[in-house]
């Protein structure tokens, strides 16, 4: 009998929209060699794994290329699978990740994730060729944290317009790059690209937003938000600032089940 797979459009209430994710429910440990293979095979922007443990469930994630320390939209998938399928009673779940204990919590249709914050600090000597890559040419803000470099530019309009120069932007030595401004509609907004980890742009990152809780808490004296993703697929999120955490909600469909038969 193949291993239960499952694949879900997270932080969206449609098909199609925010950001796809596999989620394999594993029957026994497997290696990482497999786990890549499959994560490419599949060729999302990340694929979980899940295995059955005494304390609730260990959570790994893979891109197409590498395996990444934190992802939230693929826990969100992970969450969303657990209670679908029928795998989980209780209204949290709990993973064991390289991160640390991640918990989701069901409230209705969303799921809010429980993630550390990753705050950045202020990048005065920006590497060669990221604001080229990324076509920006006057940045408000340039900073960094332990897995991305974030930029704010001046508005949504030329948030949107980005195109970067994938290539250029995989030389650089950080997983993905960060740009925000302020939203017209929403608190802000921002995009994720992240070629050197095999996904040129992300359509919805919540590990992202680890960081932009702070980033934007700092600069709106507030700490809860309303956030958009401005992907071409695009993510809402609901995301909240608590001490060194950062709660951040979102909603999940299915949209395929199957067998993983190797």
């Amino acid at each position: 009998m193949g291993l239960r797979l499952v694949q879900v459009d997270a932080f969206t209430a449609e098909p199609f929209r925010g950001n796809p994710a596999a989620v394999c429910i594993l029957d026994r440990e497997r290696d990482a060699t497999w786990m890549q293979a499959v994560a490419t095979e599949m060729n999302l922007s990340e694929t979980a794994y899940l295995l059955r443990q005494d304390d609730g469930y260990s959570l790994r994630w893979f891109t197409p290329a590498v395996e990444v320390a934190l992802c939230g939209h693929a826990t969100v998938a992970s969450a969303h699978v657990l209670w679908t399928e029928g795998l989980l009673d209780d209204d949290v779940a709990r993973f064991h990740t390289k991160s640390g204990l991640l918990t989701a919590t069901r409230a209705g249709d969303w799921i809010e994730l429980d993630f550390p914050a990753t705050p950045d600090t202020p990048e005065p000597t920006p590497p060669a060729g990221l604001l080229e890559a990324l076509g920006v040419t006057s940045p408000r803000y340039i900073g960094r944290n332990k897995f991305d470099y974030i930029v704010e530019v001046g508005s949504e309009e030329e948030l949107r317009a980005l195109d970067p120069d994938h290539a250029r932007l995989r030389t650089l030595p950080v997983r993905g790059v960060i740009v925000t401004s302020r939203g017209n509609e929403h608190d802000f907004v921002s995009r994720f690209f992240a070629p050197g980890s095999g996904v040129d742009e992300d359509p919805v990152t919540g590990s992202a937003h680890c960081c932009l809780a702070p980033f934007w808490a700092s600069r709106l004296g507030k700490n809860e938000f309303v956030a958009y993703q401005a992907s071409k697929r695009g993510g809402l999120l609901r995301v909240r600032l608590a001490g060194d955490r950062v709660k951040m909600s979102g909603r999940a469909v299915t949209v395929l089940r199957g067998e993983l038969v190797v």
